[in-house]
């Protein structure tokens, strides 16, 4: 730790540990709100979530707070006159003296129900003491470390600490569905309300295992696509119907199946020869990372990995494309037996990209293949697949002043060097940040591997949500000190 700046960090840190019950309420308090951006049914949930922002953030004492209106959202939707939630943005500090830094984060969530599989109701924060762990959805993704910048500034605040760095907001409320118009919002606002942003920092992703905090460089992109099907009218008797008409059931559950294979080779001709070679420098950076296959299985609650070698594992976790089979909307899902032929069933789908795919080129390998793959069904019914949203892959460098701050505030808490790792996720707006601002953006994670960020039961240590704030702090600090943006 630097000799100068011990005496202010053990004053943040420990108003950090004092405040964590208020922080651990604050939690519970958004948690409380489903903010699902995928449900058109909760979108005013979402919006509420924005307005409970928008209200701690004046508190805290920041200006200029502004929700950003996106209009109305774009097909496919129900309903034709949806609003998308607002962006909010907001000031703390304008001193010319200091550099700026934006933090994203976002507020909305992906869905969750009680009967998926959760030991408690997902929107009602549980505090584990036996396990020192929270559970609820969006603990981890994305509302716990958002609401981590606010408590850093509390912290600062309650220490008597003037905040090292100027911080402006950008707080979404679609990121769980592609970030609709926030590409758009940061290009009208780059000379705006970004003006003069020296930096970005995004607390949205997590540790590569359970032990070693990590810092992020590299995410893939994310196509998402869907395949509908539709034949009779109306759900049918299968009873009456059977096998006397084309079920769009079966078709679609025939051209799903030649997507991927059960070893995760994907199999639409072409996706294979865009991606980059790797290289021995490459290579190299595998090595000494911290994870293992052991690692992997309770993260994932099973022992169905599909490679057994740590670099096999992390090269198709980083820099590999993967396809995955979400769901099938218009389905029969429940429990019991009920025998209806659906007469439109829509799949869902998505491809990880990474160097060097070009999505446009991707979209049309993908469209053709299913079509290709209907049409030799010979099947009446009618099927389109599309795409839904996109979002690129992002590379940084590791190296640059931002990294090498949160380096070193990373140490400071957890007394070791963090891995540099790529990560298997993606964050749609990384690169837009980094093209349209011109700056550096950085990932620092605040969650672990294991904390089921999709999934049932999602969780987030209480050791990291406290010492998440601890290293999102120093590397105020330290980013504030040094010399280069």
């Amino acid at each position: 730790m630097s000799a100068d700046l011990k005496p202010t960090f053990d004053k943040i840190f420990s108003k950090i540990d004092e405040l964590k019950p208020e922080f651990i309420d604050m939690l519970a308090k958004a948690i409380a709100i489903p903010a699902v951006s995928s449900d058109e049914s909760l979108r005013p949930k979402v919006v509420e979530k924005a307005h409970f922002l928008a209200d701690h953030l004046k508190k805290l004492g920041f200006q200029d707070i502004q929700l950003k209106e996106l209009g109305t959202q774009p097909p496919p939707v129900q309903d034709p006159n949806l609003q998308l939630p607002p962006i909010v943005l907001a000031r703390y500090g304008n001193d010319p003296a200091k550099k700026t830094l934006l933090v994203y984060g976002h507020y909305d969530v992906q869905p969750a129900q009680l009967e998926d599989g959760w030991d408690s109701e997902p929107f009602e924060l549980v505090v584990d003491e036996k396990k020192q762990l929270m559970r609820g959805r969006g603990s981890t993704d994305d509302t716990g470390p958002l609401t981590g910048w606010l408590h850093v500034v509390q912290a600062h605040q309650a220490a008597g600490v003037e905040l090292p760095v100027n911080l402006v907001t950008c707080f979404e409320g679609m990121e769980e569905s592609g970030s609709l118009g926030l590409d758009v919002l940061i290009t009208e606002q780059k000379d705006k309300y970004f003006k003069g942003v020296d930096a970005v920092c995004i607390s949205d992703n997590y540790w590569l295992g359970t032990r070693k905090p990590v810092l992020t460089y590299g995410l893939r992109g994310c196509n998402y696509y869907q395949i509908t099907i539709e034949g009779p009218g109306a759900d049918l008797h299968s009873g009456i119907f059977g096998g006397i008409i084309a079920e769009p059931m079966i078709d679609l559950v025939q051209v799903l199946s030649t997507l991927v294979d059960s070893q995760g080779n994907i199999l639409i001709k072409g996706i294979e020869e865009m991606v980059a070679k790797e290289t021995e420098k490459e290579q190299a950076l595998y090595k000494d990372i911290d994870f293992s296959v052991e690692e992997l299985n309770a993260a994932s609650g099973s022992e169905t990995a599909l490679y057994q070698k740590k670099e096999d594992i992390l090269k198709h976790r980083w820099r590999y494309p993967s396809l995955s089979v979400h769901g099938v909307e218009g389905a029969f899902y429940g429990q019991g037996a009920k025998t209806v032929i659906p007469a439109k069933v829509v799949g869902k789908f998505s491809i990880r990209t990474v160097p060097d795919i070009d999505s446009g080129k991707l979209d049309k390998l993908v469209i053709d293949h299913c079509n290709e793959a209907f049409k030799k069904l010979n099947s009446p019914n009618k099927c389109k697949a599309e795409l839904i949203h996109d979002g690129a892959y992002w590379v940084s460098d590791p190296f640059n002043a931002q990294f090498q701050a949160a380096a070193k505030a990373t140490k400071d808490v957890y007394g070791v060097e963090p891995d540099f790792t790529r990560e298997g996720g993606s964050i749609p707006i990384t690169l837009t940040f980094e093209e349209q601002l011109k700056t550096s953006v950085l990932l620092l994670p605040m969650g672990r591997g294991d904390d089921g960020a999709h999934s049932i039961n999602e969780k987030l240590d209480i050791s990291n949500f406290v010492n998440g704030m601890k290293t999102m702090a120093a590397y105020l600090h330290y980013y504030g000190q040094s010399p280069e943006k």
